[in-house]
This record gives structure tokens, C-alpha cells and sequence, in this order.
């Protein structure tokens, strides 16, 4: 109890294309941080259209330049008109990391978790079948599918392929660019399949639906939730927002439970 209340870090991995991915996460964020949460979104991408690219924060210095000493970590973490913070894990350099590097990389990531309510991971699975911090393959994770067939295909392939390198655990799945309708069609059939196939158990956490509103909002550089609070993408992250929030979804990276949060 003296302890205080463990950091939430949610890694996110997409079956869809680099710009809903984004949009996602943006949106997640702010809606998280109009909640009063404090969260900080880390780009760890391999490639070069992270969160940090898309906000026009991918400049300066990393979270690999704090573990080598070369700045502070506040001099990494840059606020974003949409209400959160965004911070780079190592620009590009991990793979010219060496061991000590990488192990000092992971006590600065855990730094940065134990001083935010909430890090949302822009994460990779990477093509060494690994993420580039061990943490993030402990933390919850997400996975981004669409209703279209080869979302779907590629989200399965991506749960086959990490369940087989980071041993049975639980996953989440958030369906996006689909109805509430549309979204556990795809969720009950991923299910059944992951259970069946791979003795993977999932999570739905809902869907966000298809909306001209996320576009207009990215043209204004604004979040949808802000720009147009009325809009059924706003809704949808509002309710997203209050699942994601500390202390109200099963920690599903973790436990090995199942919970169907879908609407």
C-alpha cells in the first residue's frame, strides 16, 4: 500500500496500416490524458513511422541518450498539443546498442513508468521475434485488427508468432474502422481460433468505428475527442479511455484471465 500504484505500460502492435495505428494511438492518449491520467506514448518502432514521426517529435535526443548519461530524462519527453507526452526509446540506434546499453535503456524505461500513470507503447515485434526491452513482452498487449480479411489474417499470425517465442499468455484485441457489430464478429471468431489452434486466450476491448472526423481532427492537429466531441470516434475513445484507465481493466498481460469487455 505504501508502494503507491504500479505504473501501467501497454505495448501496441498493428495488423493495420501505419496511419490508423497512429491515429489510435494519438486519440488514445489524449482521451486518457483528458481523464487526468499523466501519460507519456514511447515510439519504439523499427521503422520510421512511430507515434514520435506522426506529432513531428522525433527530433533531438532519446531514452538510449538518458542511459548513456548524455541528458536528463526530461530533456527526452516532449509535450504534444494533444495533452500527453511523446519520447523516443532509442531513435533508430538500438540495433548499435551493446549489452550494457540495452541494460541500461530497460532501468531508464522503468524510471520513466514508475514517474507516469500510463506508457503506451508504440511497440514492434521485431524481425528477431522479440521486443527491443524484455518489460514490454511482460506488460499488457495490444493488438489493432480491422474487419478486413488480411487484418485479420496478419493479426493471427502476428498472436501465433509471439505465443510461440513469449510462452502462453494472454493478448488484447481492439477492433478499429468497424462497427460494434462488425467488431465481435471479428473478435469471436479470432477467439475461438486463438483458443482452439494456439490455447491463446484473448480480450476484447472494444472497437472504435470507422469516422471522417479522425482525419478532419488529424488535419486541425488536434484529437478527435477534442475537436469534435460528439463524433462517434470520440465516444468510442471516451469509452476506450475509461478501460484503459489504471485500476479498471483486468491486467490481462499478466493473470491469463479472459474478459470480454467488448460494448
Amino acid at each position: 500500500m505504501l508502494a503507491g500504484p504500479k505504473p501501467r505500460i501497454i505495448s501496441f502492435l498493428s495488423a493495420t496500416p501505419e496511419d490508423d495505428k497512429g491515429a489510435m494511438l494519438v486519440n488514445l492518449a489524449a482521451s486518457l490524458a483528458r481523464t487526468g491520467h499523466e501519460v507519456v506514448a514511447v515510439d519504439a518502432c523499427e521503422d520510421d513511422y512511430g507515434i514520435a514521426a506522426r506529432l513531428g517529435a522525433d527530433y533531438g535526443s532519446s531514452l538510449l541518450d538518458v542511459a548513456r548519461q548524455e541528458c536528463g530524462l526530461n530533456q527526452v519527453i516532449h509535450a504534444v498539443p494533444q495533452g500527453f507526452g511523446v519520447a523516443q526509446l532509442s531513435g533508430g540506434r538500438l540495433g548499435f546498442a551493446n549489452k550494457d546499453d540495452t541494460r541500461r535503456l530497460a532501468k531508464t524505461f522503468d524510471v520513466l513508468a514508475q514517474q507516469t500513470g500510463i506508457v503506451l507503447v508504440d511497440a514492434s515485434f521485431g524481425v528477431r521475434d522479440q521486443f527491443p526491452l524484455p518489460v514490454l513482452a511482460t506488460a499488457d498487449i495490444v493488438v489493432q485488427v480491422s474487419s478486413k480479411a488480411n487484418s485479420i489474417t496478419n493479426a493471427y499470425g502476428l498472436i501465433k508468432r509471439m505465443s510461440q517465442h513469449l510462452g502462453k499468455r494472454p493478448f488484447g484485441i481492439l477492433v478499429t474502422g468497424a462497427s460494434e457489430v462488425e467488431a465481435k464478429v471479428v473478435y469471436d471468431n479470432m477467439a475461438a481460433a486463438c483458443s482452439k489452434y494456439l490455447a491463446v486466450q484473448l480480450t476484447s476491448l472494444g472497437s472504435v468505428p470507422a469516422d471522417e472526423y479522425l482525419q478532419r481532427a488529424a488535419r486541425l492537429g488536434r484529437a478527435v475527442v477534442d475537436a469534435f466531441p460528439l463524433a462517434g470516434a470520440s465516444v468510442a475513445f471516451r469509452r476506450l479511455a475509461g478501460r484503459f484507465a489504471l485500476n479498471t481493466i483486468p491486467d490481462f498481460g499478466r493473470t491469463g484471465g479472459a474478459t470480454h469487455l467488448g460494448s
